[in-house]
């Protein structure tokens, strides 16, 4: 169900964009890239946690 929700949110961006007339702020490599720097933030903090369960409390 994440995926179906995601996808529909970047489908409605995506015409946003395109009835406004805006170009994306990126080209699609940059994005893929600044995509794969959110997941890692994400899941920088749980690892964190895991590994050094006394620095989180």
């Amino acid at each position: 169900m994440n995926y179906l929700i995601s996808l529909a949110i970047g489908i409605a961006v995506g015409l946003l964009y395109h009835l406004l007339d805006f170009r994306s702020p990126a080209p699609p490599l940059v994005a893929l890239v600044g995509l794969l720097g959110m997941q890692l933030g994400e899941n920088l903090l749980p690892l964190g946690r895991s590994l050094l369960p006394n620095w989180f409390h």
